[in-house]
């Protein structure tokens, strides 16, 4: 079976992908890698294929989509199929960007967790009867994982690279899945992206905002066992 990889979003760790992993890990290797280590995502992919195997399926939610996207452009041989998850592939817009330098001086302050709980959680979830605990998920996500890496993250993001002709030129089994309400990445990033890819299922998640890994899991699974069918 060809070895998985997850790639978890900004200030997310494995868990992220958890309900998932318990799904998936008794057919085939399975492993999350972390992008806590540099400062932008030509350096997060790089590390990640010196310490990867050589040929892998590799899927990854917001920016964890972004940094999988990069190691396509690095590697395409590498890559057998390619999940893109809540993301972007386009540069940081200049609004974007100029909200972030606030939120890293706020966090080099020490307030990393009112930066995640006022400016960032509130964007991520749909309504539903486990918004409470997955939101208690992600901050202790992001607390585990410290302001540092939040500095490194964000200055990631800001100058990551436009994608679109990487991915035009990706003729592997793709899938493109977000949550339908998602307000961070929003369904029309996902159709462009599925537009892009020649081989790509497009998979539009209810119920689920951001995070459709942790908001609808049994959906979320379902779509990416689909997509690594005869694999």
């Amino acid at each position: 079976m060809t070895p998985l990889i997850f790639l978890p979003g900004m200030m997310c760790d494995a868990r992220l992908f958890g309900p998932q992993i318990n799904a998936l890990s008794g057919s085939r290797p399975v492993m999350t890698f972390p992008l806590s280590v540099h400062d932008s995502v030509q350096a997060m992919a790089d590390d990640l294929l010196k310490n990867a195997p050589h040929e892998f399926a590799l899927a990854g939610l917001s920016m964890g989509g972004i940094v999988a996207m990069e190691v396509l452009r690095q590697a395409p041989e590498r890559v057998s199929q390619l999940a893109l998850l809540d993301t972007n592939p386009r540069a940081e817009m200049p609004e974007v960007k100029a909200r972030r330098a606030p939120q890293m001086a706020a966090v080099r302050e020490g307030k990393l967790r009112s930066v995640m709980r006022d400016e960032m959680k509130p964007s991520y979830l749909a309504d539903g009867p486990n918004q409470g605990a997955i939101l208690d998920l992600c901050m202790a996500m992001a607390t585990d994982l410290g302001p540092d890496v939040f500095l490194l993250q964000s200055q990631a993001l800001m100058d990551r690279p436009d994608q679109t002709n990487t991915l035009k030129a990706f003729t592997g089994k793709a899938l493109v899945l977000c949550g339908r309400e998602d307000r961070l990445c929003p369904v029309e990033r996902h159709q462009l992206m599925h537009d892009l890819l020649p081989n790509s299922a497009l998979e539009i998640i209810d119920g689920a905002g951001h995070l459709p890994t942790l908001e609808q899991p049994q959906k979320t699974t379902a779509a990416l066992i689909r997509w690594l069918e005869d694999t």
